[in-house]
């Protein structure tokens, strides 16, 4: 392959483990928003040290700077897997930082092909369809650590007009014009920043514009959530009454994933039917003699159970049931409400089916132990404002050891619960929207993944083509 002559010249070693380096310090000190949320803004010097990190002066070599680069930001942040899989968690902890390694790797072929100034405009594309890969279309898909989940705190960011994936590809596209300034002219280097402020305040004018417009002047319903982890069936009608007295107005009251092994017994069905009250609880709905759907049961006012939910995405090694085989609203005297259980708020394919259906909330009955440290309670949470905000719908999140939280259809935290945090209670009243939106990322990252997938396919075919011809030149 022969370097483009305006291309940069490659990096030497120096530069480019002080570039890795600077992209993981950016990146760490992005991911500590629950201290510091300016922080998160720190990201988008990840992203420009990992775009000038890419002029390597083989593709092998920017892979493995890459994989590194992307080991080193995880692994840290993701210091449970350690806990829960033991040695096996570096290899997770590969897995997820092959998809840095291999941005890399394709970003430095099309810059040796083609050039910068040609390549540059692929980068965030290259960058989307390999996030929305890694985050949702193969078998260890994980969306954690995605360049977008370090803004939650930021009402201004346009989650609802561009979504997660739509956030990471903006700001890769600005750290590519940042990194190849020297490509552009002064007069299209101006209007270039002229045009990407204009799409910035304009998808922040619709984001605000969208949100107002969804509100209804409705009164709101009140949700009540109790933390616990794996409680004793004998103390839950306790605990429900202790909640229930604290926040007598509560229409619906949430418990936990798994807080039942098994289904819903009379006692939580007498519960409901004493003081006509709603209750989520999740439990094991049995198949067979052997397996279960991790579901979340919905027991009415009656004492029946009026709706059940199972789990779209059981958890990967774990004994956590079969997936869901179909996903469905409950039509509550609320709204359309939609249930999808812990792991399964990370997946956006999951949630946009929710969201089209027409749900006005979501309901996540989670279960996060204790023992998986404060840290991946504190990354999880990053989740549910960020997808309360693309869709412009509220969120009751209830986790069994933290952080719970009521976000409001903004993306806003307007309750939560501490880690560990046995036996606390959330509280909120969260007004439903007529109905959520999904954010233009849904139809920009697939179009994203085919892009990579051609570009993979152009770039070895030429290479293969390229041997041959050397092959036969040389016989």
């Amino acid at each position: 392959m022969n370097i483009m002559a305006d291309a940069k010249p490659p990096l030497g070693w120096v530069k480019s483990f002080a570039l890795m380096l600077a992209a993981v310090i950016c990146f760490h000190l992005a991911y500590t928003p629950l201290q510091h949320p300016a922080f998160g803004f720190f990201i988008f010097g990840y992203a420009v040290c990992l775009t000038q990190l890419t002029h390597q002066k083989t593709v092998r070599r920017a892979f493995y700077f890459g994989l590194a680069t992307g080991f080193l930001c995880v692994a840290p942040h993701l210091i449970c897997f350690w806990e829960i899989f033991s040695a096996a968690a570096i290899v997770l902890w590969l897995v997820l930082a092959f998809w840095i390694g291999l941005f890399a790797a394709i970003v430095c072929a099309c810059i040796r092909r083609w050039g910068s100034a040609k390549a540059m405009w692929l980068v965030p594309f290259i960058w989307t369809g390999l996030e929305y890969i890694r985050s949702e279309l193969y078998y260890l898909k994980f969306s954690w650590l995605n360049v977008g989940y370090v803004f939650p705190h930021f009402q201004f960011i346009p989650f609802k007009v561009l979504g997660m994936y739509g956030i990471g590809f903006l700001l890769f596209l600005i750290a590519t014009i940042f990194c190849h300034r020297h490509l552009l002219t002064k007069f299209r280097t101006q209007m270039f920043e002229i045009l990407l402020v204009l799409l910035t305040l304009g998808a922040i004018f619709l984001n605000a514009a969208s949100a107002a417009r969804f509100e209804r002047p409705f009164p709101s319903l009140s949700i009540v959530g109790i933390q616990l982890e794996f409680p004793p069936a004998t103390i839950l009608p306790i605990a429900l009454n202790n909640a229930l007295k604290k926040h007598p107005e509560a229409q619906i009251v949430v418990l936990s994933e798994y807080t039942l092994h098994g289904l819903v017994p009379e006692s939580l069905k007498q519960w409901c039917l004493e003081h006509s009250c709603y209750l989520v609880v999740g439990g094991e709905d049995p198949v067979g003699t052997n397996n279960y759907y991790d579901t979340a049961f919905v027991v009415g006012t009656d004492g029946d159970i009026v709706f059940k939910q199972a789990k779209s995405v059981p958890i990967q090694f774990f004994k956590d049931g079969l997936p869901a085989q179909n996903q469905q609203l409950w039509d509550s005297p609320w709204g359309k409400i939609g249930i999808c259980i812990c792991y399964d708020l990370s997946y956006t394919r999951v949630t946009d089916a929710l969201v089209r259906h027409g749900a006005q909330l979501l309901i996540v009955p989670t279960m996060d132990v204790s023992d998986w440290g404060q840290h991946e309670h504190e990354l999880h949470a990053l989740v549910a404002p960020v997808r309360a905000a693309e869709y412009g719908i509220p969120i009751f999140r209830l986790a069994s050891s933290g952080i719970s939280q009521a976000v409001n259809s903004e993306g806003r935290v307007v309750a939560k619960t501490s880690f560990p945090g046995s036996g606390e209670i959330l509280s909120a009243n969260l007004r439903l929207p007529m109905a959520g939106s999904l954010p233009l990322d849904r139809f920009l990252a697939p179009f994203c993944v085919a892009l990579v997938a051609v570009v993979l396919i152009v770039l070895v075919v030429l290479s293969f083509h390229e041997k041959r011809s050397a092959g036969k030149k040389a016989s």
